[in-house]
């Protein structure tokens, strides 16, 4: 899913660097390995209230946050972007998007529904593609008009054989590509923009956990596993946000959008072997369909130079 581009478990920023590191392969690996273990963290929590995972979620992701742009030396690059209020507005409008995602996620996942967030990742490179074709004035070339195709016909047989709309696989996808959309437009590190976005979020978060504090509906201090669960949502939130932000760099733009995909396909083993979920069979070949999708959007990444628009 590029200038500035969304810190997601499927969207990758443009390095600047023409060839591949391995500093630049550790970092995204290990990125996109935590976001794909995320599941089990966030399914100890699945007794808690989503917007109560979200909320300290966002609020613990601010000292850590913190603490590493500190130990990197670019808490000077802050206070520019607290001074602009352009800059602020779009940031304002990325948190309220990505807590969106959270909130979906972090929910989806606690009502066994782990797969179609799978789905929404999986799609969401596509989504990506189609708004910059819709807002940038982007141009599709012939694989990647192909490869949308099959995904809307995949979304077109969950809804009308596989049950329903899978809006959870939608909304996870569109908020993901509308986040980078929106990251575009603002000339902010990843790193620094993300730390801007929870520190527009804590007042608020603060808010709601002082508010459950004070009436007794707080879980936070029921128990101290549970205490540390919550503090811990910070770390699993923030860390693989800054490996990735540092993985990009050093690989080049083919090799992080094929390496996008680990964490929706281990996301998708772990709904499937782990948590047991259903699976059906239209579901099955609406999987095939995107996993056919994305091998072709893959293959035109290495052959753009030659792709002809259309």
């Amino acid at each position: 899913m590029r200038v500035v581009e969304a810190e997601s478990p499927a969207s990758p920023k443009s390095p600047v660097g023409s060839e591949d590191t391995t500093a630049g392969f550790v970092y995204a690996f290990s990125a996109y390995t935590l976001w794909g273990f995320l599941p089990l963290y966030m399914k100890l929590l699945d007794k808690i209230p989503a917007v109560e995972v979200i909320v300290h979620r966002a609020f613990w992701s601010l000292p850590v946050a913190g603490l590493i742009l500190w130990w990197l030396g670019r808490t000077g690059d802050i206070l520019p972007t607290l001074k602009s209020p352009r800059r602020l507005a779009i940031l304002f409008a990325t948190a309220f998007v990505i807590s969106l995602n959270w909130g979906i996620y972090v929910w989806a996942i606690s009502v066994e529904r782990t797969i179609e967030t799978a789905m929404g990742y999986y799609i969401n490179p596509l989504i990506t593609v189609a708004l910059g074709a819709i807002f940038l004035g982007d141009r599709f070339t012939r694989p990647q008009l192909l490869a949308i195709s099959l995904a809307v016909l995949a979304v077109l047989i969950l809804t009308v054989r596989g049950g329903g709309l899978p809006w959870v696989s939608l909304v996870l996808a569109f908020s993901f590509a509308t986040y980078g959309f929106l990251r575009k437009t603002v000339d902010v590190g990843p790193t620094q923009g993300f730390l801007v976005e929870v520190l527009l979020l804590a007042p608020i978060a603060f808010g709601f956990i002082l508010y459950w504090q004070m009436t007794g509906t707080s879980h936070f201090l029921d128990a101290p596993w549970l205490t540390l669960m919550f503090l811990g949502c910070g770390p699993v939130t923030a860390v693989p946000l800054i490996l990735y932000a540092f993985g990009a760099k050093g690989l080049r733009l083919s090799t992080i959008g094929l390496m996008q995909y680990i964490a929706p396909t281990m996301i998708f083993l772990i709904g499937l072997f782990v948590f047991g979920e259903p699976f059906s069979t239209w579901q099955l070949i609406a999987f095939i369909m995107i996993w056919t999708a994305l091998a072709i959007y893959s293959w035109s990444v290495f052959i753009r130079p030659r792709a002809k628009p259309v």
